[in-house]
């Protein structure tokens, strides 16, 4: 087991000096250095090489040698989005691709892909994007080699440029097929930011995620397209797809998935990179968000089709009150959860059971941000009742998955949900909406603000005359 988690974007430069640091610190006769290098690699020789601390090094990170960890910092700098060094944007092609894009930052709009303007010979990069399968077969036809090339604004593939693009293409399927017969890779992708879960091909077509569905929209043609990338070998066993595709309710895209692998098989190429989790890993990670988060159709369409159910699964959903779930989960074969008194009391509130008022007080020091994550999952009678025991409406937590992080308030949270009745109920029960998070340093107006819930924005206006 690793004693650290290598940090997202890793650098080998850093990684290097930390090696540097620990094998003068050794031969300084450092007790905490001496105990580092006995914990992962055993009694330090004289003289003590600086080879010796960067396998110690390495090992604390969870790789077995320093070339494995050189390696796995290689892939990350190959595949990372944006490039380092990339030019600025030069040709009229790179700025359509520039706008045309969901790139899962601060700038995807529709406003911008409908700034969009293809110029009239745009090159191969542009004209996927564009799905303009005329003019990307007719370079094609002059240079075989552009259907895998990396290039244009982004340095991606054509294709990648095709699955991200949001404008409204010509005919992005044909244009696909062209690509695709012309040996383009249907499980290209890149790092977004350096981080290690690969932003597919699938994951453009699918779309979506935490900025939501307006802002980062599924391409129009999603399913058909994604099957044709998973018929030419894509990988189905995509993190980032199930990842960000978990916050809504539709399946569509689990059910093709399954169709094809998903929850099988060794995983892929990126796997093979990177060491990913594994497929069923994946799918038991996608089962425990859509537990605690109660969406029960997606719970059965996940046993439904052979996800193992993990330890401690009927526990998760009882803690988050989704009793229908755990009953259905027990049936499929899961041992039943045992709670805690605590855990007990939690359940009661959330399910709209009865709760033990004597045990209120060791709930809230255990759950001091509750009341967020009852908001969070819709719960008015969860949040009125925990009130009443002495749950603090102000408290800072977080409504994204149960665990106490303080975050923001639950009148924060029913602001960026859209959620009327619920912050209604909050300015009734004392909530302060001049309170701001801890993220974003903003009120809940501005929650409702960023989010554009014209309704939340009339309620919290009068209350909130600092909206930022």
């Amino acid at each position: 087991m690793p004693t650290f988690s290598l940090p997202d974007d890793p650098s080998l430069d850093h990684l290097r000096r930390q090696a540097r640091a620990l094998h003068r610190a050794v031969r300084a006769g450092d007790a905490e250095a001496l105990a580092r290098v006995h914990h992962s690699y055993g009694v330090p020789r004289e003289p003590f090489p600086l080879a010796t601390a960067q396998l110690v090094i390495a090992r604390e990170y969870g790789f077995a040698s320093w070339a494995q960890l050189r390696r796995h910092v290689d892939v990350i700098e190959r595949y990372r989005w944006p490039r380092r060094g990339v030019q600025a944007i030069s040709t009229p092609s790179d700025e359509y691709c520039r706008l045309a894009c969901l790139t899962y930052s601060a700038e995807d709009d529709p406003s911008r892909w409908a700034s969009a303007v293809l110029p009239a010979e745009p090159h191969i990069w542009a004209a996927a994007a564009a799905g303009d399968a005329d003019r990307v077969e007719a370079l094609l036809a002059e240079d075989p080699s552009l259907a895998r090339r990396e290039g244009g604004l982004h340095s991606w593939e054509p294709l990648c440029y095709l699955t991200y693009s949001r404008v409204r293409q010509r005919d992005p399927l044909r244009t696909a097929r062209i690509l695709l017969r012309a040996g383009a890779d249907p499980n290209t992708g890149y790092l977004w930011g350096g981080l290690t879960t690969p932003f597919t091909l699938l994951t453009g077509a699918f779309g979506e995620g935490e900025q939501g569905p307006v802002r980062q929209p599924r391409h129009p043609q999603a399913l058909e397209l994604a099957e044709m990338l998973l018929r030419a070998g894509a990988e189905p066993n995509d993190g980032q797809t199930l990842y960000n595709r978990m916050f809504g309710v539709d399946d569509s895209h689990l059910r093709l998935l399954f169709r094809y692998g998903l929850g099988r098989g060794d995983g892929g190429p990126w796997r093979a990179r990177l060491g990913l989790d594994s497929p069923m890993q994946l799918v038991q990670g996608l089962l425990r968000w859509a537990v605690s988060h109660n969406q029960q159709a997606r719970v059965h369409l996940l046993v439904d089709n052979g996800v193992e159910l993990p330890d401690g699964i009927v526990r998760l959903a009882l803690l988050n009150g989704n009793n229908d779930i755990a009953a259905y989960l027990e049936q499929a074969g899961a041992p039943a959860g045992e709670l805690d008194p605590v855990s007990e009391f939690v359940a009661a509130v959330l399910s709209g059971g009865d709760a033990d008022p004597s045990v209120a007080v060791q709930a809230r020091a255990a759950r001091p941000g509750l009341v967020v994550w009852a908001a969070a999952n819709g719960r008015l009678d969860a949040v009125r009742r925990l009130v009443e025991l002495g749950f603090d409406v102000n408290a800072l937590g977080r409504g994204d998955v149960p665990v106490e992080q303080p975050w923001c308030t639950a009148l924060h949270q029913a602001a960026g949900d859209g959620d009327l009745a619920m912050a209604q109920l909050l300015l009734d029960l004392g909530a302060d909406p001049s309170i701001r998070d801890s993220r974003f340093d903003a009120t809940p107006l501005g929650w409702a603000e960023h989010e554009s819930h014209p309704a939340l924005i009339t309620l919290l206006t009068p209350h909130s005359p600092h909206p930022l």
